[in-house]
């Protein structure tokens, strides 16, 4: 079990991530994730959908949080490591604009999210509690590695509610909640 982050853990543009998790253990959130495997409900039919001009198509918001999984694991893991450089930002737009997440199909995007996510669980469950205590800078702003878990299970709560919402118009229900 992972204890829940601190406020001072994390920039405050992840409060809401946070409270997306509430007080549940993200490991199990990670893991709910994957066996409700909500990419694998996208119809195909949605897969070029945006819901209004300048928004990321459903592919792309799935492969959006495909790249931010990646990126915080990468963090959490230079992190737990005693990495003491300032970790950089990124540029979402750009990612998405040059990973040509269109050519692909729905299917080989929720294969990859299975194996990213069978990774980022195993690289969080390994670590210890004072690894996963240790902070550095990411973007100009401290983080712990325990918040980085946070970010990566709340950032998919958060894109999925939007594709619930925006795209597939349906009403959200929060994974793994009673």
């Amino acid at each position: 079990m992972i204890s829940r982050p601190q406020p001072g853990e994390y920039r405050s543009e992840f409060e809401n991530y946070m409270k997306l998790i509430g007080e549940r253990d993200v490991l199990s959130v990670l893991k709910d994730q994957t066996q409700q495997a909500f990419w694998h409900k996208i119809p195909n039919e949605k897969e070029h959908f945006r819901y209004a001009e300048g928004k990321w198509t459903v592919k792309e918001v799935f492969g959006h949080v495909l790249d931010c999984e990646r990126i915080m694991a990468y963090r959490a893991l230079s992190l737990a490591r005693g990495e003491k450089q300032p970790l950089p930002g990124f540029d979402e737009d750009a990612y998405v604009a040059h990973a040509h997440f269109s050519e692909r199909t729905l299917d080989s995007l929720a294969m990859e999210m299975h194996f990213v996510r069978a990774s980022t669980i195993m690289l969080f469950a390994s670590l210890r509690e004072e690894d996963l205590l240790r902070k550095g800078v990411v973007n100009g702003k401290e983080i712990s590695v325990r918040a980085l878990a946070y970010v990566i299970a709340g950032h998919e709560l958060h894109h999925i509610r939007i594709l619930s919402e925006r795209y597939l118009n349906q009403q959200w229900q929060m994974i793994g909640s009673n």
